[in-house]
């Protein structure tokens, strides 16, 4: 950025947005009265504490205690310098950044990020424009991917050379233990840089934010010696198992689609992009994770899985939905394809249409893990039905809405030709050993704490909704957040309480409020949401906590006096405290002057007391 950007215009950007658009793309907001509530993107937990008021403009997590206004929110999530983030808003807006400001060279970007975005649009180009590229593009065609498709996943292709990227980028300014970090590049035992993607189709693997982090190289050539994919290492900017492919153009596609769609491979999330699924994503060759779902949960709780209809894609399918089921509050579809066939090949043999009967057709979890048991027994055999009906209670047993249980014992007992009774009745009895489980883990959790197993230590939604949360300076200084909020919100307030020379106590409150002052002083028309930029970050929290915190605007006068009062006596007991504690000493060191001064000094606070 050249210089500060002007106040003015930063006024102008933030009154032009509204803070629930912007924090809708990275978060599902619910309206509840006057606020939207949704999962906190800060960290992790089951119960939203993640607030949004939309008529103050400000964000506020009682978990973590993050909040803020538009631009502080971006700050925390795309790890933004608050210039950045004020030009992000402003082209959300469409409002263009005063001439000789503005970062659209990308200089300010991290180096790695910069460079993976460098290198997706070298392999883009390559694939598109070169000689070197022209292999690539019959495999392109071969795969029916067409030019519509090649750009919105700005598929490239890396020639066979083993020189070529860096070559490129070196000339671009990376300098060697830049590239090092990339993972781009593979290290000889003499320590060159070598190409670490050739001779294959590119696919760049984007974070929620749309910016590149790393790739996915498919192999175009016969040699099945080398693998079919190869994906970018892990580095600062790629982790596997906290990315999803396409997820920054699916979660736009998801607000009218009104879900996501959970692939097992990149060609499929094509081949349902091609069968006008926008909402597909993908994890990175990898078994699903707890952060991914984490991610999808953000945004929508509408998830429909659709892997592979062979037997291992319909075992991770199985895997995939006791993980949804686990983290709780899905309502989640499964999709099971014929013939053993993936997305990308259901597409090819029978069209979008009929694919997007079979999403439309998606089963419920519970239907699709009956089917699953079924298919484990000989149901013409008596004994063999008898344990498939108990362990299908018992999967009954796990649906929390007791309709959708009915429902599915009626269809058990029509499917098994049994009373509808009878299954009740163990139902029933399943229902209760279920209770007393979960009752006799309770107690056993309220007299001791387990060593967690190394299951229990993988990251999980439970750890870090028990973490340890911070108090807010509205909890520790709740009286101190109520004169403050007077006194910026009631010219009355704030003369009376200057007339009677009060100071706040604590130091950020009364340096709060000599800043209010000098805001007003300077801006013909003061507002919180301005006066929030105007001062230091790490008071910021204060002014956040007591606009969140929904405090009535009228007052009285022996309202403001009973705090003023209190807040008085507290500064005297705490002064009181002191002067014991150096009596004390005096005592302690036999020095009757000081004791005599300090005696003194006690009585006549006490007095004040009265």
């Amino acid at each position: 950025m050249a210089g500060r950007i002007p106040e003015e215009f930063i006024n102008e950007v933030r009154s032009n947005v509204n803070i629930v658009d912007i924090i809708s793309q990275y978060v599902s907001l619910e309206k509840k009265g006057k606020d939207y509530i949704g999962l906190c993107p800060f960290h992790q937990e089951k119960t939203p504490s993640f607030t949004v008021n939309e008529e103050k403009q400000f964000f506020k997590c009682f978990g973590c205690g993050k909040g803020g206004n538009v631009f502080k929110f971006l700050m925390y999530k795309d790890n933004l310098t608050f210039p950045e983030s004020v030009e992000r808003v402003a082209e959300f807006a469409h409002i263009a950044m005063p001439q000789g400001y503005g970062n659209n060279d990308g200089s300010k970007m991290n180096p790695l990020m910069r460079m993976h975005k460098d290198a997706a649009e070298f392999y883009h180009r390559v694939l598109l424009t070169t000689k070197a590229g022209e292999r690539g593009m019959q495999y392109a065609q071969k795969r029916q991917l067409d030019q519509k498709v090649l750009d919105h996943f700005n598929i490239g292709y890396a020639p066979k050379e083993d020189n070529v990227l860096i070559t490129y980028l070196r000339g671009k300014g990376y300098q060697d233990d830049e590239l090092q970090k990339s993972g781009l590049f593979v290290e000889s035992k003499d320590g060159r840089l070598f190409d670490r993607f050739r001779d294959r189709l590119m696919f760049p693997l984007d974070n929620e934010n749309g910016r590149t982090i790393g790739f996915s190289g498919r192999r175009i050539s016969d040699d099945k010696t080398e693998a079919k994919y190869m994906n970018s290492p892990e580095t600062s900017i790629f982790t596997k198992s906290k990315v999803l492919f396409h997820f920054a153009e699916a979660k736009k596609a998801a607000r009218s689609e009104q879900h996501l769609i959970l692939y097992e491979g990149y060609m499929d999330v094509i081949a349902a992009y091609k069968a006008g699924i926008s909402s597909g994503i993908a994890s990175m060759g990898t078994s699903l994770t707890d952060d991914q779902i984490y991610l999808l949960r953000r945004v929508t709780t509408n998830i429909i899985i659709n892997y592979d209809g062979d037997p291992p894609g319909i075992h991770a399918e199985e895997r995939a939905a006791r993980m949804f089921n686990k983290a709780g509050n899905f309502n989640l579809g499964i999709v099971v394809l014929p013939d053993n066939l993936d997305p990308d090949e259901y597409v090819k043999k029978y069209g979008a249409e009929k694919y997007q009967n079979e999403v439309n057709g998606a089963k419920t979890p519970t239907e699709f893990f009956l089917e699953r048991l079924a298919k484990k027994y000989n149901l013409n055999n008596d004994r063999e039905k008898i344990t498939y009906l108990d362990e299908a209670v018992k999967e009954i047993a796990q649906v929390r809405n007791p309709v959708e249980r009915d429902m599915y014992i009626e269809q058990l007992a029509r499917n098994a030709q049994v009373s509808s009774a009878s299954l009740k009745a163990n139902l029933a009895r399943e229902l209760r050993r279920n209770n007393r489980a979960k009752s006799h883990m309770r107690q056993q959790s309220n007299y001791s704490a387990p060593t967690p197993s190394t299951d229990e230590m993988q990251p999980s939604f439970e750890s870090a909704e028990t973490a340890t949360i911070q108090q807010t300076a509205g909890q520790r200084h709740p009286r101190q957040v109520r004169l403050l909020y007077l006194f910026i919100h009631s010219q009355q307030a704030q003369k009376y309480l200057q007339e009677g020379n009060f100071h706040f106590p604590d130091k950020d409150f009364e340096e709060l409020a000599q800043l209010w002052i000098k805001y007003k002083e300077t801006h013909d028309n003061p507002q919180i949401d301005g006066f929030l930029d105007f001062i230091p970050e790490q008071l910021q929290g204060i002014i956040v906590d007591a606009e969140m915190a929904n405090m009535p605007k009228d007052f009285t006068i022996q309202e403001i006096n009973e705090y003023v009062q209190s807040l008085q006596k507290r500064n005297i007991y705490s002064r009181l405290n002191e002067l014991n504690s150096q009596l004390q000493d005096a005592m302690r060191k036999q020095d009757r002057d000081e004791c005599l001064r300090l005696t003194q000094k006690i009585i006549e606070l006490k007095r004040v007391l009265g």
